[in-house]
């Protein structure tokens, strides 16, 4: 079995959406969804840019898709083919998991179309294309090879005022309606045949006409080049892309971009041997994470569903700091640094959204879009019945993301040994974090206690909660984060003091230390930790009485009116993902009473929980269900899985929380890849499937290899 390509036969149009997740081409800075080259709308054809917003009238903001411009359709004799509603004898398409090139095959009978087509690594800007027909029979080939503004958008249109260039390089350029933003694009061939040639613009793009006879058995190859800028990385976009002409070959740029692609897998691919599956999932999962890595930036994140189209808002989520940041902070630290930049740059807008609360600090957005802005509405979801919108209180109630913030930069440090990211405004970030936390905190005088009303955790089928156990436990971790900065700059007293002056923080200085102690702890009942202050009195049913009552499968199950609320039953992972991510604060005891309590009540509704669970499942030996919910995450670009709708609205996409997880149960739980005092350590929990997990770590500036096997695990630095 080949682990590293994901191969698909036929065309089914059912799986338009999720093919084009699955078969995602990226760089970073833009991806390329796995539709073939001839899509129109009705195919869900994007190149999705990151860090670009628009918000079209009143609908939800979202990131912008440039136009297609590596279109290409074909006609032969006069007759256009094309995947979709035309005929065709066979299809199959795939995936290379080692290089992020992309191929297709379509049989149409007279002829058949091939081509291979990647984003760029080195250079983010650029995409490439090779498109080659062959003919079956003689008679008359026109290629119509170009730039398509027939693209699909969920909430747009966002592009606006489009001018087009017909020269050797065609190129299109539009502004966004809301911010009025430059977005170009431009495509430039190189072909291997003779054709009379000539230009097209119509209301669907841009377009050159290339026509020829052709014989029985002849190949044409196209080689096609594209170039997409905005003014957001440079002052004129439109002169930037006609540069595409001045690419030295499709050859020459392929192997550059393998070579990109070698030296990223030499950094952070995990090796798994004992099963092809398992391997070729965890190939998928740590290639859909490291083609959205924003290396072409010093301060950007990673939106919740990558660069697979516009789903969540292009926002970033907790995902950035709880799931995708534990895999590059061990294999590439330089990534790892600029989600937390990012973060830090952002720190204005969470001081703006928490002072409009009413609070003091940082709130940062639980759907965070460009400087930090609240991409969350109070809308959500529709419900399914009256069609109307619901509303939700994922932005004002999920507290916990600033505290996990400042969680992902105490464990930056602690990993790596750098401390210049807090002096460069990490510290200032968790101190702001920390102050909000105790600006939001409530203080009951007769008991001494402070608590956490009317909160979400991860758990978010439950709104409305108090004292939340994950959201406690990561705020009181937040406040001793701030107190750490205290032993971190021992050796530099006088930064710390200046930047507690610079803040105004000698009146929250004092607290932080007795409001950690008086947060109040979790109820428990036979070992098992309660998730929320009244959580046990709920309904205690089974996950099938309550998929049972739904009248509707694309019903939102949380909320009000929904099946979950009432009863016990949870989206995810909650009080397990407190174990998980604390695993020092919890017995191996504690740790089995609870996964043995939770887990049953569990739907997974969302694809960060399994991970979880089985992060905790290693630690307490239950290797056959560590297993199971290893390969349910770690398989979910290759299944196509995962919810599509929540209610009314599409939440499809590719699934790097997921890709994250997948290395976190791989690197943290099977092999037990820890960090004390600075130094990596192993405590393996590998299961029977696995026979033996290499793969490479950075910690504390030294680059290291792992390996691991039923007979213990080694680290061997390079």
């Amino acid at each position: 079995m080949d682990t590293w390509t994901l191969e698909k036969t036929g065309f089914d149009p059912a799986d338009i959406a999720s093919d084009g997740n699955r078969f995602l081409c990226a760089n970073g800075f833009m991806g390329l969804r796995g539709v073939p080259e001839e899509a129109g709308s009705e195919l869900f054809p994007a190149i999705t840019l990151a860090g670009v917003y628009d918000q079209y009238r009143d609908r939800w903001r979202e990131p912008v898709n440039a136009p297609n411009c590596l279109f290409v359709r074909t006609a032969f004799n006069g007759r256009e083919y094309a995947l979709g509603p035309k005929p065709h004898e066979a299809h199959l398409c795939e995936l290379d998991y080692r290089s992020g090139i992309y191929r297709r095959e379509t049989d149409f009978g007279p002829i058949t179309v091939r081509s291979e087509r990647f984003a760029y690594m080195p250079l983010c800007h650029l995409l490439a294309d090779r498109y080659q027909v062959t003919a079956h029979e003689d008679g008359e080939l026109t290629i119509r090879a170009g730039i398509s503004t027939d693209i699909w958008d969920i909430n747009g249109p966002h592009l606006f005022d489009f001018q087009f260039g017909q020269g050797d390089v065609l190129t299109v350029q539009a502004i966004t309606g809301q911010k009025g933003i430059k977005v170009a694009v431009s495509q430039y061939i190189q072909k291997d045949f003779e054709a009379e040639e000539s230009r097209i613009q119509d209301g669907t793009g841009v377009f050159r006409l290339l026509c020829c006879p052709v014989r029985k058995g002849q190949t044409l190859t196209l080689d096609i080049f594209a170039a997409v800028h905005t003014s957001e990385d440079t002052t004129d976009p439109l002169e930037r892309c006609t540069h595409v002409r001045d690419l030295t070959g499709y050859n020459q740029l392929k192997a550059r971009h393998i070579s990109a692609w070698d030296e990223i897998r030499e950094r952070s691919e995990i090796s798994l041997e004992g099963s092809d599956e398992a391997a070729l999932a965890l190939h998928a999962s740590q290639y859909h994470l490291n083609c959205v890595a924003p290396r072409h930036a010093i301060s950007m994140s990673i939106p919740a569903r990558g660069l697979s189209g516009q789903t969540y808002k292009g926002a970033i989520f907790w995902d950035s700091e709880i799931f995708f940041f534990p895999m590059f902070v061990y294999t590439q630290p330089e990534i790892a640094r600029s989600l937390l930049r990012y973060r830090i740059e952002t720190l204005p807008g969470a001081l703006k959204k928490a002072a409009e609360y009413g609070y003091r600090g940082a709130f940062y957005a639980w759907e965070s879009q460009e400087g930090g802005a609240e991409g969350c509405t109070n809308f959500n979801v529709v419900d399914v019945f009256t069609h109307r919108p619901v509303r939700t209180y994922f932005r004002d109630k999920q507290i916990h993301i600033s505290a996990d913030i400042a969680y992902a930069l105490r464990q930056y440090y602690a990993i790596t040994g750098d401390r210049t990211l807090l002096e460069e405004g990490g510290a200032k970030v968790i101190l702001e974090c920390a102050r909000f936390c105790l600006s939001r905190a409530n203080v009951r005088l007769d008991q001494r206690e402070i608590d956490f009303a009317d909160v979400i955790g991860p758990d978010e089928y439950h709104e409305r909660v108090t004292n939340n156990a994950f959201t406690n436990h990561m705020i009181r971790s937040c406040l001793e984060s701030a107190l750490s900065l205290e032993q971190i700059f021992a050796d530099d007293p006088g930064f710390l003091a200046a930047l507690l002056r610079e803040m105004d923080y000698e009146k929250d200085w004092t607290l932080l230390s007795d409001a950690a102690s008086c947060i109040r702890g979790p109820r428990r009942k036979n070992g098992v930790i309660e998730q929320f202050d009244g959580y046990f009195d709920l309904e205690d049913c089974s996950l099938e009485t309550v998929r049972g009552r739904l009248c509707d499968p694309r019903e939102y199950w949380g909320g009000d009116h929904g099946v979950a609320g009432t009863t016990q039953i949870i989206k995810q992972a909650d009080v397990i993902a407190m174990m998980a991510l604390f695993p020092e604060d919890f017995t191996d005891q504690e740790v089995a009473a609870n996964w043995a309590y939770y887990e049953p009540r569990t739907e997974h509704g969302s694809s960060l929980s399994a991970c979880m669970y089985a992060l905790t499942a290693c630690r307490i030996g239950r290797l056959d269900e560590a297993w199971r919910l290893f390969m349910k995450t770690a398989e979910i670009d290759v299944t196509g899985g995962g919810k599509q709708w929540a209610g009314e609205i599409y939440i499809g996409g590719t699934h790097p929380a997921s890709n994250g997880g997948a290395w976190m149960i791989a690197a943290l739980g099977f092999a037990g890849l820890q960090v004390r005092n600075g130094i990596p350590e192993l405590h393996p929990n590998l299961p029977r499937q696995i026979s033996c997990l290499t793969f490479p770590i950075t910690a504390g500036g030294r680059r290291m290899t792992v390996e691991v096997t039923h007979d213990g695990g080694t680290i061997r630095t390079l």
